[in-house]
């Protein structure tokens, strides 16, 4: 996916510019996939540009939705793109450490596209490997945030690389947020699996695990990744 400044959804388009990280194929994924039936207030945890926030707003026309970010020039863009789309009255972004966060607020969905390189070396004042770097948010403080933060049957939804599935649930198990469905990402037909897409709840809820391939062999998209982000990219 190429890195536009501004990048065109079918019912919103999002300045990309500022932000460390851009609009990308897991964040795509995971806006449309997380589960937002049913939910009243939501959590988007690093919201960058704000395209998980606008995804989830405009799959649930009532939820209000409070994005977070420690990065001053993301939280300035996604505010400029919230203000911008058809749903600004729902959407709000400040700057925020989920870490730090005080206070009995609890949500329906925290929703997150967390840092995820967890080893080599972090450059000084490189913003993008800040972005995603677990240095600054790792997968048990997300999960452990989540279980403290979460309405009784609210989920989290995020996604992973592959790599780091056992140390997920067993922070998931530590935090007694159980893992309720988690859907395995391969990228081409034949290709190994790259990505997780994970919810955690305490809900009663059975366990489901699935796969997703979004390519075949040939790059033409399949039915089912067209189906999952067809009301989202201009060209589906």
């Amino acid at each position: 996916m190429g890195r536009e400044k501004v990048f065109r959804f079918k019912r919103f388009a999002v300045l990309n510019d500022r932000t460390a990280m851009k609009v990308g194929t897991d964040g795509v994924l995971l806006g449309a996939w997380c589960n937002v039936e049913g939910v009243n207030r939501v959590l988007d945890v690093g919201t960058g540009c704000g395209v998980i926030a606008l995804m989830v707003a405009q799959r649930n026309n009532h939820a209000m939705i409070d994005a977070i970010d420690i990065d001053h020039d993301a939280i300035e863009e996604a505010n400029v793109n919230f203000g911008n789309s058809p749903w600004s009255d729902r959407l709000k972004a400040d700057v925020q450490d989920f870490n730090t966060m005080q206070g009995g607020d609890k949500w329906d969905l925290i929703v997150s596209n967390p840092p995820y390189f967890t080893n080599g070396v972090l450059p000084t004042g490189d913003a993008r490997t800040l972005a995603r770097h677990t240095h600054t948010l790792t997968y048990r403080q997300l999960i452990d945030g989540s279980s403290r933060h979460l309405s009784e049957n609210g989920w989290l939804a995020f996604i992973s690389p592959i790599e780091v599935k056992s140390e997920i649930i067993e922070a998931a198990a530590f935090a007694s947020l159980p893992v309720k469905r988690l859907v395995t990402v391969i990228p081409v037909e034949g290709a190994a699996p790259k990505r997780i897409l994970w919810q955690l709840s305490r809900r009663d809820a059975p366990y489901l695990e699935e796969t997703l391939t979004i390519a075949h062999s040939d790059g033409t998209f399949t039915r089912e990744y067209i189906e999952l982000t067809g009301d989202f990219y201009l060209k589906m």
